[in-house]
């Protein structure tokens, strides 16, 4: 790995060392998890004047009024998506610069995720060129629809947040397949895991987090 990769000062081992002890302080298990938030250089999917705050748990600006999710809300989702062992087929709903992207394709066989901001998602694809991951397949489009080509999806990951479950990641999701969704309006939004099983939807309570809104339409 290159220096730029590694990091150096505030991006570096010992300053992701830090990160992720405190994601076990909060409750984190799964070594997987940990493992890869702890080797994924964040810095690089954030603004060189903000590289300084890569490995703190917090949500940072990426443009366009979007934001990076904090690390906490990246590991629980993916741990929450992986507690029915692997995965191969994921659909990534929010691509934004692609850092839960990279997270995913490195416990997914195969990601598929849709970014609705053609200009982030130019800049998500540079960084997942970085980073050299070959598994993970972009679109420009509207989240709400979904993928349906590559349906159905062992596990579904929402990072924006609509003020109902989208029918159609509903109906994309495989049984026994987990969806993992913040929902709700601003300021009382709840994160959700919703298992699809041979009889229809079990629904469970994760988190109060707060994510952006799910909008309709591209950019």
């Amino acid at each position: 790995m290159n220096n730029h990769l590694r990091g150096i000062g505030m991006t570096s081992q010992r300053t992701r060392d830090r990160l992720i002890k405190r994601l076990q302080e909060m409750g984190i298990q799964s070594n997987t998890v940990l493992d890869v938030v702890k080797n994924t250089p964040r810095h690089i999917f954030v603004d060189e004047a903000l590289a300084s705050r890569a490995y703190e748990n917090t949500a940072l600006p990426i443009g366009y009024n979007q934001t990076i999710s904090q690390p906490y809300i990246v590991a629980r989702m993916t741990e929450a998506l992986m507690a029915n062992g692997p995965l191969k087929k994921v659909l990534e709903i929010g691509t934004g610069c692609g850092y839960q992207t990279a997270i995913l394709a490195q416990v997914a066989e195969k990601v598929y995720s849709i970014e609705r901001i053609e200009a982030l998602l130019n800049k998500a694809r540079e960084n997942l060129y970085t980073l050299k991951f070959r598994n993970v397949r972009l679109q420009h489009g509207d989240g709400n629809r979904g993928w349906p080509e590559y349906a159905p999806y062992d596990g579904i990951i929402v990072a924006a947040a609509p003020t109902g479950i989208p029918e159609a990641l509903l109906q994309q999701l495989a049984i026994n397949g987990r969806l993992v969704i913040p929902v709700g309006s601003p300021g009382y939004q709840k994160l959700l895991l919703i298992t699809r099983t041979e009889d229809g939807f079990e629904e469970t309570l994760l988190d109060m987090v707060s994510f952006v809104p799910l909008v309709e339409g591209t950019d």
